[in-house]
């Protein structure tokens, strides 16, 4: 049985500027035209990657990634707003033939995804005959995958002009471009011809929400929650419309529009963090591992820094209990001079029997979990 013919770019253009002038009723249009093609098994052309790009511009001396990068996009060829037009139709086309597809084998698009691998230079299976889908359903996810990726390569350009914004906030430039480009995908799934707008103008919107997520999640060392920086942003511009840097929070609501509570937790985050290896002020003295790396001669820890130490604070909180339940406490947990000891040796040195102690134990703990007795123990909890 002869292959049916490609359907070819010129022929799918000129179809579908023929309805373009009819926005309402151009997707009924294609969903028939769909359902026509998939019938025939008529397969689109595809362009492939070298067509939309020039010669790559040779980097004199030593180049770095980000060099060969820049190298790479400058090649490829910006799309005019015709032809960004053209292609979301064709993209248009290819989603609506790939629903159709799915829908007639009974078939979520997460089932196919990650299932078919094709070299993407020639848009040729590497592996079809490892491939268990039906033939069709893998050319029409070639097909959407195929014009995604070229709208996404041929807007790389913006990841690069934008992506200087966020450049300088502590975050390596290439992970920023990395997160740029994956967004670039959520832009092209989302981006409507029938609006009139050019790509790149719905695209930046995508772009700059990706870097900001990145940057809340990775910009600094301790992780802050986004509403935090997010109130933290606001919080500074009132404390600098204020001009006092010691403004109360109260203040610092009153001028920003926050809830003082939310201000009181802004300026608690807004806590900077120092580098384990910074130096300790003196270019010549120790850095801070060396500080904190300090042992002194009677060690590290001593019973002078607590305000109040644990032996003092149990007993005071033993004191409170009666004679008997102390008697139980101290024994049971070895508390003291005492080793741990059974419920049963307990109950013999007592007299009664293993339920009482097991009562008089109950009873003591309970009263060592009130908030009076408690308050003296919590600082070691």
């Amino acid at each position: 049985m002869a292959t049916p013919p490609l359907l070819t770019i010129e022929e799918v253009d000129a179809k579908l500027d023929s309805w373009a002038d009819e926005p309402d009723r151009f997707s009924g249009r294609i969903k028939r035209w769909a359902r026509r093609l998939n019938r025939e098994a008529r397969s689109l052309e595809l362009s492939a990657p070298g067509d939309w790009r020039d010669a790559r511009p040779e980097i004199p001396g030593v180049a770095t990634i980000e060099d060969q990068l820049r190298a790479e996009i400058d090649s490829i060829r910006i799309m005019d707003r015709d032809e960004e037009a053209r292609h979301a139709r064709r993209l248009e086309l290819a989603r609506m033939r790939l629903d159709l597809a799915l829908e007639q084998h009974g078939l979520e698009e997460a089932e196919v995804d990650g299932r078919i691998c094709y070299d993407p230079q020639t848009f040729r299976d590497v592996e079809a005959e490892a491939c268990e889908l039906p033939l069709d359903l893998c050319e029409r996810w070639k097909e959407l995958h195929a014009l995604r990726t070229e709208l996404v390569e041929r807007n790389l350009y913006l990841v690069l002009i934008n992506v200087e914004r966020y450049a300088h906030l502590g975050v390596p430039r290439l992970d920023l471009v990395q997160e740029g480009s994956a967004s670039l995908f959520r832009a092209v799934d989302g981006f409507d011809w029938r609006r009139g707008l050019l790509f790149r103008t719905y695209a930046v919107h995508w772009l700059n929400q990706a870097f900001r997520s990145h940057l809340y999640n990775h910009g600094q060392t301790v992780r802050i929650p986004v509403y935090l920086q997010k109130a933290m942003r606001h919080v500074k511009a009132a404390i600098a419309r204020l001009g006092d840097p010691n403004a109360s929070a109260a203040r610092i609501a009153e001028v920003s529009g926050l809830g003082v509570h939310i201000v009181e937790s802004a300026l608690a985050a807004s806590r900077s963090t120092l580098s384990m290896d910074a130096s300790g002020g003196d270019d010549d003295g120790p850095g801070l591992v060396e500080a904190l790396g300090y042992e002194d001669p009677e060690g590290l820890y001593n019973v002078s820094m607590e305000e109040v130490t644990l032996e003092e604070g149990l007993g005071e909180a033993l004191e409170r209990l009666s004679e008997r339940e102390r008697f139980v406490v101290e024994r049971r947990y070895g508390l003291g001079a005492f080793q741990e000891q059974t419920l049963s040796e307990v109950a013999s040195q007592m007299g009664v029997s293993l339920e009482r102690v097991r009562q008089i134990q109950m009873r003591a703990l309970g009263k060592l979990r009130t908030p009076t007795l408690r308050k003296a123990i919590d600082p070691f909890l």
